[in-house]
C-alpha cells in the first residue's frame, strides 16, 4: 500500500463508499492508456490491466470508463493481465465534449470525454508566440474551473518575447484583467526562467494536469521539471507557430519531488461540457450586471435600465469579454439539449 500511497491515495479519501473492500480486489491508480490496454500502479508495482466483462457490461456512459489519474479497483493477476472492476469516486475531473456520438438526422447526441482525474492543480498552456489567443485561454479557464482542481496559467517560451518583439507583461495584464484571481507565470524551459515558480506546487503526492495546443511546450516543461528527458520534443512548424503531437496518449508521470504530472495530447478543439458553474466563476462580473437590470427578462439590446449596456458604454465592461461570456452561455445551452441518455454500441464500448 506504501507505492499507492505515492500516487496519491488515501484510505478513507479514495474509497469512503466502502466499509471494507470485496473480497479479491485492491486498490490501483490508473497511469497510462492504450487503446483497450490500461497501465495501474498498486501493491505489486505496475501492471497491465484490461475491462473485466462485468465492468463493460454496467456502463451507460463513456464518461463511466477509467481515465489517466482514476483510482480503480482490481483483481490481481500475476501471470497475466490484471482486471478493472470499478472505478473509485472522483475528487475531480476534466472533461470536454465529444462529438463522436452517432447523428440522429442533423442532430448529433454528444457524449463527455473525462480527459483526466483526481488531481490538484490544473496546467492551461499557452505559447508566448503568435498562437498565443486569449480567448481559448478563457475556455480552457472555464471548464477548469468546474473540474475541481485549481487552474495555474503557465505562458510558455517566454525566451522569445524579446526576439519576436512580444510585451510579455501585457500578455500577463490582459489575463490578470479576465481572472485576476489565477496566477499567470511566464516560463522559459529553455533559459529555466520561471521553473523556481512552479515550485510552489510541486509537492509530494499532489498531480498535476498538464493542459495545450500542440506545440506550447507541454513536453519540454515537463522535462525541465523531471530535470531529465521524459518525453521526447519536436519542432513546431514555422507557418504557424503549431506543433506535432509529441504526446499520442495520456499518462501519468511521477517527478524527483513525488509530484505526479498528467500529460495529454495538445488538443485542437476545447469543447466545453457540464460548463455552468465554470462560466458562473469565469463571468462572475457579468452575471452580478445582469442582476442588476430594471427587468428580470432584459435581453441587454434596447432595454431601459440594462446594467450591462450601461457597463459597456461607460467601457467598465469590454465588448470582447461580454461577446465571450454569450459564446460560452450559447455553446453550453447547444450541448445540454443535444446530451441525451443512450445505451452505448458495442463500437463505443470497445473504445472505452
Amino acid at each position: 500500500m506504501k507505492i499507492l500511497k505515492e500516487y496519491g491515495y488515501i484510505q478513507g479519501e479514495n474509497t469512503h463508499i466502502y466499509d471494507t473492500f470485496p473480497t479479491g480486489v485492491i486498490p490501483a491508480r490508473v497511469v497510462e492508456i492504450h487503446r483497450n490496454l490500461y497501465k495501474v500502479v498498486c501493491e505489486h508495482g505496475e501492471v497491465n490491466a484490461s475491462l473485466k466483462g462485468a465492468f463493460v457490461h454496467e456502463v451507460k456512459e463513456r464518461s463511466d470508463f477509467p481515465a489517466v489519474g482514476d483510482f480503480v479497483l482490481i483483481t490481481y493477476n500475476d501471470c497475466g493481465n490484471s482486471g478493472i472492476v470499478k472505478i473509485l469516486p472522483r475528487k475531480s475531473k476534466f472533461s470536454r465534449t465529444d462529438f463522436s456520438g452517432h447523428a440522429v438526422g442533423y442532430v448529433k447526441t454528444i457524449l463527455e470525454q473525462v480527459v483526466a482525474a483526481n488531481f490538484d492543480y490544473v496546467y492551461i498552456m499557452s505559447s508566448l508566440n503568435q498562437d498565443f489567443n486569449l480567448n481559448r485561454i478563457m475556455r480552457y479557464l472555464t471548464q477548469a474551473r468546474q473540474s475541481g482542481g485549481k487552474p495555474v496559467v503557465i505562458l510558455t517560451k517566454a525566451d522569445l518575447c524579446d526576439e519576436e518583439k512580444i510585451d510579455l507583461q501585457a500578455q500577463v495584464n490582459a489575463i490578470k484583467a479576465l481572472a485576476d484571481d489565477i496566477d499567470v507565470i511566464p516560463v522559459s524551459s529553455y533559459t529555466k526562467v520561471g521553473i523556481d515558480q512552479l515550485t510552489q506546487y510541486l509537492t509530494p503526492r499532489k498531480t498535476i494536469v498538464f493542459l495545450g495546443m500542440s506545440g506550447v511546450g507541454k513536453s519540454s516543461l515537463l522535462n525541465a521539471l523531471a530535470k531529465e528527458t521524459v518525453m521526447t520534443v519536436k519542432d513546431i512548424r514555422a507557418d504557424d507557430a503549431r506543433g506535432r503531437h509529441t504526446t499520442t496518449h495520456r499518462q501519468l508521470i511521477m517527478l524527483p519531488t513525488g509530484t505526479m504530472i498528467i500529460d495529454t495530447p495538445g488538443m485542437r478543439e476545447l469543447g466545453l461540457w457540464d460548463a455552468e458553474e465554470g462560466i458562473h466563476m469565469a463571468f462572475s462580473e457579468i452575471e452580478d450586471l445582469i442582476n442588476m437590470c430594471r427587468f428580470s427578462n432584459c435581453h441587454h439590446k434596447t432595454e431601459p435600465g440594462c446594467a450591462v449596456l450601461s457597463a459597456l458604454a461607460s467601457g467598465d465592461l469590454s465588448k470582447s469579454h461580454w461577446h465571450d461570456y454569450l459564446a460560452q452561455k450559447r455553446e453550453s445551452t447547444f450541448v445540454k439539449q443535444k446530451v441525451k441518455p443512450k445505451k452505448l454500441s458495442k463500437k463505443m464500448r470497445k473504445r472505452g
